[in-house]
């Protein structure tokens, strides 16, 4: 068994490197934010809760984008699926990623799932698919805020994020959390 391994602040972030929804990769590192890469995995076309979600990201990415954050969305989904989630959430700004492997998922903490049947919405749940995760990864490929989550629900909310953007950026507060020696 594998057990997902959390990310440590200031240390440097797993490679990503996913196709696009609309054509073109998203290479981590590649063209990074001025201040951040906000990296969001979502659960699947599958999960109404991360649909919710996403609309609200693609809201306040213009927000986002005026503070030198790039702004990505990704899950485990095939290309079909991660563009109808893209069209449900009306996406014009937010870029969709897809394709990414459970190992590729465990190597950034998240958890993994199996899929349950047919959900609230009607569509099937992939056999097996990463759950929720929320990163802010510096131009220079460190960690800089990680969340996971085991469960679709209680995740960091976007207006929060964004404050606390604004915060990091006014104050150049360090990324905290990068002790790892033992207690």
């Amino acid at each position: 068994m594998t057990l997902p391994t959390p990310l440590v602040p200031r240390r440097p972030v797993p490679a990503l490197d996913v196709p696009l929804v609309g054509g073109g990769r998203f290479v981590l590192g590649e063209a990074p934010g001025d201040a951040f890469d906000l990296l969001v995995f979502y659960r699947g076309l599958h999960c109404p809760v991360c649909a919710k979600y996403l609309l609200e990201l693609e809201r306040l990415e213009p927000e986002y984008a005026a503070r030198g954050v790039k702004v990505l969305a990704v899950s485990s989904d095939g290309e079909e699926r991660a563009a109808r989630m893209a069209e449900k959430v009306r996406a014009e700004r937010v870029r969709f990623g897809y394709g990414l492997t459970l190992a590729e998922a465990r190597r950034w903490g998240l958890y993994v799932s199996r899929g349950k049947g047919v959900t609230s919405i009607g569509i099937e749940e992939p056999a097996r698919f990463s759950e929720p995760g929320v990163f802010l990864v510096r131009p220079d490929g460190t960690l800089y805020y990680g969340a996971v989550q085991t469960m679709p629900f209680a995740r960091p909310r976007f207006d929060d994020l964004l404050t606390a953007v604004d915060f990091s950026i006014e104050k150049d507060y360090p990324a905290r959390g990068e002790d790892v020696e033992p207690a």
